[in-house]
């Protein structure tokens, strides 16, 4: 994986109030292509039916070994920010416009 483009997990959370047994979990996405993303799951065993339209749920024992395998740990805004598709576009649009709020 070059240095432009990145697997991404943020820190985990607890999600105390979910019905599902794992109640720790971080999010995992890719800040180049879901394809990027697709494949650095697929080697981690992660099956594509746990894709959430843009990133993947990890609970602590997959995060220790994405993290093993290369995912760059990141805050949960800057995931937000560097995110690929839809969702990371509308984040980095609203970032850059409080930037240019904020300067005017």
């Amino acid at each position: 994986m070059s240095a432009a483009m990145a697997v991404l997990v943020d820190e985990l959370r607890e999600y105390p109030h979910v019905r599902w047994s794992v109640k720790h979990w971080c999010h995992m996405v890719s800040d180049e292509s879901f394809d990027e993303l697709h494949a650095f799951a697929a080697a981690l065993g992660i099956p594509r039916e746990r894709f959430q339209r843009d990133h993947y749920d990890l609970p602590p024992h997959v995060r220790e070994r994405a993290v093993a395998h290369g995912a760059v740990e990141v805050t949960i805004s800057d995931l937000a920010r560097r995110m690929a598709g839809p969702r990371g576009e509308r984040n980095r649009a609203r970032h850059a416009a409080r930037a240019d709020a904020a300067g005017s």
